[in-house]
């Protein structure tokens, strides 16, 4: 729930206008496909290290 504390603008037609809270959205949006790609990128990767991993360490 937000708290809107600020007078919106009004269209002719009544509808509210809210000016920043689409481009918020459509950030947040990116930000969980970002993440979880990233996730999905690092479980393959994950994948791929244990597969291909022989078990002897040189160090």
């Amino acid at each position: 729930m937000r708290l809107n504390l600020k007078p919106t603008a009004h269209h002719a037609n009544g509808e509210h206008h809210h000016e920043n809270h689409h481009r918020i959205e459509r950030f947040e949006g990116a930000a969980d496909m970002l993440v979880v790609g990233l996730i999905i990128l690092f479980g393959v990767a994950m994948v791929i290290g244990l597969i291909t991993a022989s078990g002897n360490v040189t160090w």
